[in-house]
This record gives structure tokens, C-alpha cells and sequence, in this order.
């Protein structure tokens, strides 16, 4: 039986409920192209270990994984209340105090996030997931709000808190992000996502303090705020900005409305594709599996469609991080992408790629796409440098495996997360090595049991000129 190749990539998070050597190494084989770690949640002993579980797996499957460290943000959550919750009726009125070491039972409530030096009169709050609604009306002192409660119900301990018109630019990296930041340049992350950013400037910061240490990270820019999404072009300069997208769905809800969460969901993944970024779509992808082995008709409806409009990636959360079924989300996340790949095409983009690495990139992936197809060949090799070329290829959505090959571990390992590719270490202008990768996939399988395949070829000639590539070649390759 030919093994299929999964052009959408899936990445998992990681945590208590699959927190061994065995149950990562099981995510991998069932499919799993990348692993979220939630600086959220964890110390930094539980960090390393998952890192090492994870590259350890990694090699012994022979298959590249990236993983993705995932700053917490100005996430706000509420402190510890008084037997864990509070229940609230409408027209009560809170008081949020960041100075409050200890809940006694009332209505004067710790927060974690000192709100009173960002805040004003008539912004809306929302508490626990948007289940009470509020609003401030007063700032009582240097540490402490008040906001009125506009429905009944029970709010629970470090539950969050979405602040949607309120600007919280300028401080979207913590104290304890930065911490973070420092721990894991000097550990194997291959992406660091970014969250809460508000501008194209909020990846510039980060840019240059990962450069400042030396770190190759790519950047991953979360997409959940109000002022993220307030126009085109501001989403638009952010995915310019940035190396990926994440669709960060949950809190985007709260910050700008439901309804709004799917347009905005289409219209990046779209400008992923014109400029040659990553893109993965997060959030309640399957959060039914979370208590159930089976996800809903809606969640399979929703990764279909993900894999319709051309994702890189989907994304699992809770369902692997706390789940009760986290391999089996795996395995169903895997057969919606599987099917729908093999029986409806991803949709087209009403626009040419425009990676920033020039017209000469551009032409040269789209013509080795579209030479690709037109002779049915069994897959595309790309020999990159710095992942450029992989990624260009990739924004193109070719209907068959992207074979790429890379001198860099860290780049290969940043493409596993990229559409269609399955990635490789060695010499990409060793025809020598290329031509044995082909046999040896011939020979697993991985490119069908055949004796011959067709394959397209493109690299550039001049080694060690990132952004060289002006190559394009078919070869017959036989076992």
C-alpha cells in the first residue's frame, strides 16, 4: 500500500496528557509535524524534557518535527478566589485590584495585570471566555478598576479577562515573556510565536531581540486582537512582518465577535499564500475530543475547510495538551485531511505569490509548479539553503509531496510545518544524494511501489547565495 503523504501539516500541543517518551513518539508516527509548547503552562525542568522526548523521537522515526515555543503575552487572568469561584449577578459591580494578595469571598477581586494604567470608562471587560460580560466604569486607584456586571453567572479562578477596545500597545512582550525568551534561545525551538500582537512593529521588537542573541527562530505572529484585524492592510503588513500566522481563534472571538473569526480566517490565509508564509489555523479545531473518541460533523466540516482554503497547518490544543483521546485526534484530524486532499482541490488565490525574495524566486517556483503538473510527476525536490525556495514552492499549493533538501538541521526542521513538504538533511547540490533519497523512498514506499518516477528538480547553481535559485530540472530517477 502506497503511504500517503499529508500536504496540511498538524502541530500538537504538548502536556499532562501526553507528557512521556512514548505518547510523543506515538503523536509523531500517527502524524504529528510539530509540537507546541505553552510558556502559559510548565516550568522550564518540564520544557527541557519535552524538547529532549521530542527530538529523540524525532530521530528515531526519521522524521523531521519542528517545535514551536508559545510566549504567554499580556494574557490577564483573574488571581485565586475564595473556594475557587464566585458567582455574580447582573448589576453587581467588581472591583479588579492587581495589589490584592488574598480573595476573602466578596466582590474585590485579584487580577494579575495591573489594569488601571491601561483602561477607560465604558471599555467592555469579558471574564471567563466572554460567559460574564461587564463593563468599566470607574478607575478606583492606581492598581484597581471597577466594571459592572451585565449578566448572572459564575466566574472561577485565573480564568482570563478580553479587553477588546482597550490599547495595550507597546506592552505586548511581559517580564515573563522575555524570561521565556531568554530560556529558549539557548533550547532547540525552531519557531517562537508571538501573542496578542497589535502591529507589524510588535515583530520587529521581537525580531531584534532574537537577533540580539543569536537566535534562528522564526516568528510566528498571533492573530487575536482587535487592532490586528482593523483593516487589510494592517493584516497585511503583519504577514509581510512575520516568518507564519497562527489564526488564533479563541480569544479572536472575544476581542472582535464570532462572526467575524471565519472571513478573517480566509483572508490570511490568503496572504500566507501570496507571500510565501506559514499559516496555521488554531483554536477548537476538535475540542469535542477533548471528553469524546469521535469529533462533531461541524469540527470535521471546519478542518476541511482549513485544508480547502490551503492552511499549512491545523492545529490541536487542549485535544492533545489535557484530552482525554489525544492520539485518536490525531489519527481523525489526519483521515479529514487525507480525505479531503485526495477528492477536492485547494482553493485558487486571485493573485501571483510575491515572496520578498524577488520576481526571478517567484517565476522560477510557479513555472516548476506548473511543469510539475502538467508532466504528472510523482513529486517536486527543492534544494534550499535557507527554506526560501521550499517555502515558495509551497505557496504555490502543488498537488503532490514538495521533497526538500537542506544542508541547515534547523531549517529543515522549520519545514516540516510547511505545506507539502517533508524535509531532509544533506547536500542539495549533490545529485548523488538526491538521486539515493529518491531510491530510498522508492524503496519504503513513500513515493509508491515503483521501479521509475518522474521528478522535478528546483535549486540553484551558485552554492552558499541564499535566495540563488534559477534552476529547473526533470529527471527520470530509477530504483
Amino acid at each position: 500500500m502506497v503511504k500517503k503523504f499529508k500536504r496540511t501539516k498538524i502541530l500538537a500541543t504538548i502536556g499532562p496528557a501526553v507528557s512521556s517518551p512514548e505518547k510523543i513518539e506515538e503523536l509523531i508516527q500517527l502524524g504529528v509535524n510539530g509540537c507546541r509548547l505553552n510558556m502559559a503552562h510548565g516550568d522550564y525542568p518540564e520544557y527541557d524534557r519535552h524538547i529532549d522526548w521530542i527530538r529523540t523521537a524525532s530521530k528515531k522515526l526519521d522524521r523531521q518535527v519542528a517545535i514551536v515555543q508559545d510566549l504567554q503575552g499580556p494574557k490577564i487572568r483573574l488571581g485565586m478566589l475564595k473556594n475557587t469561584k464566585l458567582e455574580v449577578k447582573t448589576g453587581d459591580e467588581l472591583v479588579l485590584d492587581s495589589s490584592l494578595k488574598e480573595h476573602t469571598g466578596n466582590l474585590r477581586l485579584p487580577v494579575q495585570y495591573n489594569l488601571a494604567e491601561k483602561v477607560k470608562i465604558g471599555e467592555p471587560l469579558y471574564i471567563f471566555d466572554g460567559k460574564i460580560q461587564t463593563e468599566v466604569t470607574e478607575v478606583v486607584n492606581k492598581t484597581a478598576i471597577k466594571v459592572k456586571v451585565k449578566n448572572d453567572g459564575v466566574i472561577m479562578s485565573n480564568k482570563g479577562i478580553n479587553l477588546p477596545d482597550t490599547d495595550f500597545s507597546g506592552d505586548v512582550l511581559t517580564d515573563k515573556d522575555i524570561a521565556d525568551i531568554e530560556f529558549g534561545v539557548s533550547r532547540d525551538f525552531d519557531y517562537v510565536a508571538l501573542s496578542f500582537i497589535q502591529s507589524a512593529e510588535d515583530i520587529d521588537n521581537l525580531r531584534q531581540i532574537l537577533l540580539s542573541y543569536g537566535s534562528d527562530a522564526q516568528i510566528i505572529a498571533k492573530i487575536e486582537t482587535k487592532a490586528a484585524v482593523k483593516s487589510d492592510k494592517q493584516l497585511e503588513d503583519i504577514v509581510k512582518a512575520t516568518d507564519g500566522i497562527m489564526v488564533a481563534r479563541g480569544d479572536m472571538a472575544f476581542e472582535v465577535s464570532a462572526e467575524v473569526v471565519p472571513i478573517v480566517q480566509k483572508k490570511l490565509v490568503a496572504l500566507c499564500r501570496k507571500h510565501g508564509k506559514l499559516c496555521i489555523v488554531a483554536t477548537q479545531m476538535m475540542s469535542s475530543m477533548v471528553d469524546n473518541p469521535e469529533p462533531t460533523r461541524a469540527e470535521v466540516n471546519d478542518i476541511a475547510t482549513a485544508v480547502i482554503q490551503g492552511a499549512d497547518v491545523v492545529m490541536l490544543s487542549e485535544e492533545s495538551a489535557v484530552g482525554e483521546y489525544p492520539l485518536e485526534a490525531v489519527q481523525s484530524m489526519r483521515n479529514v485531511i487525507i480525505y479531503t486532499q485526495d477528492n477536492y482541490p485547494v482553493d485558487p488565490i486571485p493573485t501571483d505569490v510575491v515572496s520578498s525574495n524577488g520576481e526571478t524566486l517567484n517565476a522560477i517556483s510557479e513555472a516548476a509548479v506548473g511543469l510539475a503538473e502538467k508532466l504528472d510527476v510523482d513529486a517536486i525536490i527543492a534544494g534550499t539553503t535557507t527554506g526560501i525556495t521550499a517555502a515558495t514552492v509551497a505557496a504555490n499549493r502543488p498537488n503532490l509531496p514538495i521533497i526538500s533538501v537542506t544542508d541547515s538541521p534547523r531549517v529543515a526542521q522549520q519545514l516540516a510545518l510547511m505545506y507539502a513538504n517533508v524535509s531532509y538533511i544533506g547536500d542539495n547540490y549533490d545529485d548523488d544524494y538526491i538521486f539515493g533519497l529518491v531510491k530510498d523512498m522508492l524503496g519504503t514506499g513513500r513515493l509508491g511501489y515503483k521501479t521509475e518516477v518522474l521528478v522535478v528538480i528546483v535549486r540553484g547553481q551558485q552554492k552558499g547565495i541564499p535566495g540563488g535559485t534559477d534552476t529547473i530540472e526533470v529527471r527520470k530517477i530509477s530504483r
